[in-house]
């Protein structure tokens, strides 16, 4: 048989990422949309990592007490006439979810497919727990509907194929073996993990907007990740960003043998112990990628301690305010440090991380709207970012302009020649330094608590630049 068909370009009005192209690593920082051809910029949420523990799925079953599978009851009301469902009505919780997190406007969240033996021991695509070459298509259909939905409202798939009580036998730590019952192939690359990485792609790989992340706090050998990733790079037919997930005192020993001109991975999903600890691990592995020859895409998926995170909202049930003794890091923090402290150093977005003392936590969370003003902090970077049309992957990190060598949280500086974003976190006075060439024609302040503009304003003696206030500011010195 023989025949032809055209190709034409997408509608503007499609939605979501429909009306972009499919997103794509180029050797930058920064992923881009193969039709508009423009950078992307990501904020979304890292929890629930059990997102698809949900009971409205065939065949999903709690084996833990304290991680029940997830009705997501306080979004049925964001559920709309005409969004999809399955079985005669059921799904609407889970829908209903992402329609308010895309209409906070967040554009990201992740989940682990394969749990089984973790943390939350609730999730698998097969038709039983251990039965790892049987799967289950009843489940897998009902996973791809919210999926798809994601992709219709804006919201990017972070894939996390793995977690670390089940990526091999050996676990992070040393006194704790892990579960050959549920790890694949006992960490290597055989039958079971290969069938698993076909069975992902093949499902969900013509989704235009994900990444594959070869697992969270990953501790499998260094010839064990590039097995896996060089075997997701045969299979997989659209080249998606390949990222890997460590322990935060495990970077050192695991990124630098991943990266180089060869190295089938693409980014990091970083992890800290901190928030305030964003911007110069970014930096770090986004200089160290470019030197070895192939530009990671960096992202921060999971900033912060494991007790607490990003908080919830000031007043949300259950959330201890100062005077209840609260000590820990709060929502202005993770504005200032971690969401801007990740986009001034050159990373291309952050998932946020909600700790296990807090409200709706990383294992158990039903409801997004615990952090509702945290998303709209998020929509007011992003809004910047797409309306001012700034060409992030034509820049790079360059704290050293604004006298600040170590990249610690004194202010933060993006820049490229005849651009410059200068992030003041508690506002006050720097030296700008220009590249050599340039001439300032303006300068002016984003509110980055509200999205207003400040008006325009000039130098200060040689170079100075002022915030209007001691609030976090960004300027933009054109």
């Amino acid at each position: 048989m023989n025949g032809s068909f055209q190709i034409k370009s997408a509608p503007k009005n499609a939605p979501g990422f429909y009306s972009h192209g499919r997103l794509e690593y180029k050797n930058s920082n920064y992923l881009q949309f193969a039709g508009s051809g423009k950078p992307f910029l990501k904020v979304g949420a890292d929890a629930p990592e059990t997102l698809l523990a949900y009971a409205d799925f065939d065949d999903t079953i709690a084996l833990k007490k304290k991680v029940p599978l997830k009705h997501y009851k306080p979004h049925l009301q964001d559920w709309r006439k005409g969004d999809p469902t399955w079985k005669g009505g059921t799904g609407k919780g889970l829908i209903g979810a992402l329609n308010y997190l895309s209409g906070k406007g967040m554009n990201a969240f992740s989940f682990l497919p394969y749990n089984a033996g973790g943390d939350g021991d609730n999730i698998w695509p097969f038709v039983s727990r251990n039965n790892k070459f049987h799967y289950d298509p009843s489940k897998l259909d009902q996973w791809n509907i919210v999926f798809t939905h994601g992709q219709a409202k804006g919201l990017f798939l972070h894939f996390k194929l793995q977690e670390t009580e089940i990526d091999d036998h050996r676990t992070g730590n040393k006194k704790k073996k892990g579960n050959v019952v549920t790890c694949l192939d006992d960490g290597k690359l055989g039958p079971e993990r290969k069938l698993y990485c076909r069975e992902m792609v093949a499902r969900f790989g013509h989704h235009l907007a994900l990444n594959w992340n070869i697992g969270e706090e990953n501790t499998q050998t260094t010839e064990e990740q590039m097995d896996m990733a060089n075997y997701l790079r045969a299979v997989d037919p659209y080249d998606h960003h390949l990222v890997i997930h460590t322990y935060p005192d495990q970077q050192d020993k695991i990124y630098p043998n991943l990266q180089g001109a060869d190295s089938p991975y693409t980014g990091a999903s970083l992890q800290n112990s901190s928030l305030k600890q964003c911007h110069w691990q970014v930096v770090k592995w986004v200089r160290s990628s470019e030197k070895k020859g192939k530009a990671w895409g960096v992202a921060f998926d999971e900033p912060g301690n494991a007790s607490e995170g990003m908080p919830a909202d000031p007043g949300y049930p259950g959330m201890p305010s100062v005077k209840d003794g609260y000590k820990g890091d709060t929502i202005d923090d993770c504005r200032k440090y971690t969401l801007w402290g990740t986009l001034m150093a050159g990373g291309w977005g952050v998932e946020y991380y909600f700790g296990y003392k807090l409200p709706q936590n990383d294992l158990v969370c039903e409801d997004w709207r615990s952090r509702d003003l945290s998303w709209d902090y998020g929509k007011i970077a992003l809004d910047f970012f797409t309306k001012e049309n700034i060409p992030v992957h034509e820049m790079k990190p360059m704290d050293e302009l604004v006298g600040n060598p170590k990249h610690d949280n004194s202010v933060y500086c993006l820049a490229k020649k005849g651009l410059y974003l200068v992030f003041l976190p508690d506002g006050g006075s720097k030296k700008l330094q220009l590249i050599e060439g340039d001439k300032v024609e303006s300068i002016r302040w984003y509110n980055t608590r509200t999205g207003e503009h400040k008006e325009k304003s000039n130098f200060v003696g040689e170079g100075t630049i002022t915030a209007p206030d001691k609030n976090d500011w960004l300027a933009i010195v054109e």
